[in-house]
């Protein structure tokens, strides 16, 4: 299956842009939605967090307290890195498994740190979601209702804007507006119905 990994930073309108690929048919696997999936309660990785962030990392429900769990390891490297050893491998197979159960011409695997986390290596093509980082930041902080200081310390965890760039084979730009937007990926669109039919045929 041809697969393009869909990626950009905090606020550039991902969620957006795989949302149009999905209008077109396309089956869209969300990195996020398999990170949720591994720390479900009764999961194995749920329970190596609770033993080694305590208690305090869960809800009263049972499931993951997210918010909590990220300010014990945003301003702390070595325990990010300990969640990201325990949980990359895990999203990875979940990842893997729902893309190769894909119908249709070609799948996106819609990812914020694709490059990052090496799921770059599941996909054929990047494509970047790009914006300047001044209205990412505004962006972000308006949509969230969060502080643009907390902001700043998610886009630091992420590559830069001209780092993704380098690894990018499509760009789509979203200075302007949605609909901009949405016609720069029925364009694509139509560029990956070509490329994956190519695949297919040779």
């Amino acid at each position: 299956m041809f697969t393009v990994g869909l990626t950009g930073g905090i606020g550039s309108g991902k969620s957006a842009a795989a949302g149009y690929f999905r209008d077109l048919g396309i089956h869209v696997v969300d990195a996020d939605w398999a990170a949720r999936v591994v720390v479900q309660p009764g999961k194995p990785a749920l329970e190596q967090i609770a033993q080694h962030f305590g208690a305090g990392a869960l809800l009263e429900s049972g499931e993951l307290d997210r918010s909590k769990l990220r300010t014990l390891i945003f301003d702390n490297p070595s325990e990010r890195q300990w969640l990201e050893s325990l949980l990359h491998p895990l999203i990875r197979k979940e990842i893997t498994s729902s893309l190769n159960g894909s119908q249709g011409p070609y799948a996106i695997l819609e990812s914020p740190l694709l490059i990052e986390s090496g799921q770059y290596e599941l996909v054929n093509r990047v494509c970047v979601v790009d914006l300047p980082e001044a209205l990412q930041l505004e962006r972000a902080s308006a949509r969230d209702n969060s502080q643009q200081e907390q902001i700043r310390k998610i886009m630091a965890t992420q590559l830069t804007r001209q780092q993704r760039l380098e690894r990018a084979d499509d760009v789509l730009d979203n200075t302007t507006d949605l609909a901009i937007l949405r016609g720069q990926v029925e364009q694509l669109h139509q560029k990956y119905l070509q490329i994956a039919q190519a695949e297919q045929s040779g």
